[in-house]
């Protein structure tokens, strides 16, 4: 019987191992397929407290395993595939291995939703982001796009703009699904300029192989154009990485987890944190926060079958 099963190597399921490994509860960390979170993909982070120059995403990564494993918890490459609550406790199978624990933190993050197109992840980083909070700062007095038109890709549109000397957002229908007052926002920003009924098609790169341009295509009349740019912003959501647990924790619409009481899910000894939960902030900050909440009242849970 393990004491606590953290489900997640993002800042959420880091802090956790951090807070939860020395208060000597030594617990499993399972990294998944992938490990590290986005934080993994992204180069310098500058919004995380502590770095005066910034940090490079995966050596930030890096840095809070080694802190977690130095007090004590335990990593494995192994990916959670099931899940059965029980009486006492809950089992979760592990590649193909069933394994009791008192506690599971699940902060198996979300994923970014990509075009599919040819090259993406391997652009990831240069000149191809899925958050304007983390990069746009990169991109001060350089025309860049954003490709979406939902709240998200209004918002992110709207924010590039302190920074870029041009937004391009491109939707592929002829008006935005974004809220009225988020659509209000990017269609009157003189910096913001609409390029309705078209998708992007292929990415171009230069010679050091960072973004240039982007092949778009109209959906209605099949014509094909370059628009330059030094980065797109994709910013068509997020899918919250909770497919084992559907059915059996509580999560709304869109398959993000629900939470009462703090981080306390609906299933006894339950937590989530992070982007697993967080529709809202998306953010490695309040990523660690979170997780930090949640090992604070996994352990607090855990003191119930210690008294």
């Amino acid at each position: 019987m393990e004491k606590m099963i953290i489900v997640g190597t993002g800042c959420a399921g880091l802090t956790a191992a951090i807070y939860a490994a020395r208060a000597n509860i030594s617990p499993l960390v399972l990294e998944g397929r992938e490990p590290g979170g986005q934080l993994s993909t992204t180069t310098l982070v500058e919004n995380f407290p502590g770095f005066v120059d910034g940090i490079d995403g995966p050596m930030l990564i890096m840095n809070m395993k080694q802190q977690a494993e130095r007090f004590g918890a335990r990593f494995s490459f192994a990916t959670l595939t099931d899940f059965e609550p029980k009486s006492g406790c809950v089992s979760v199978k592990v590649d193909d291995e069933w394994i009791d624990t008192r506690t599971l933190i699940v902060a198996s993050g979300a994923s970014a939703r990509w075009l599919g197109l040819e090259n993406e992840k391997k652009l990831v980083g240069h000149g191809l982001t899925s958050c304007a909070t983390c990069d746009g700062a990169f991109y001060r007095n350089v025309p860049v796009c954003v490709v979406g038109g939902g709240d998200s890709a209004a918002e992110e549109a709207t924010f590039l703009t302190r920074f870029a000397s041009k937004v391009y957002l491109i939707h592929r229908r002829d008006e935005l699904r974004a809220s009225k007052i988020m659509a209000e926002r990017a269609l009157t920003n003189p910096k913001v300029e609409l390029i309705w009924n078209t998708v992007p098609t292929d990415y171009l790169t230069d010679e050091q192989g960072e973004m240039r341009a982007v092949k778009l295509r109209n959906v209605k009349t099949g014509e094909q154009s370059e628009l330059d740019v030094k980065c797109v912003f994709v910013a068509i959501g997020h899918e919250p990485n909770t497919a084992p647990f559907r059915g059996k924790l509580d999560m709304d619409d869109e398959g993000y987890l629900l939470r009462t009481n703090g981080t306390h899910t609906n299933v006894p000894g339950v937590f989530a944190a992070g982007d697993v939960a967080d529709r809202v902030y998306k953010q490695a900050i309040t990523a660690a926060g979170q997780g930090c909440a949640a090992a604070l009242d996994a352990e607090k849970y855990l003191a119930h079958f210690e008294s």
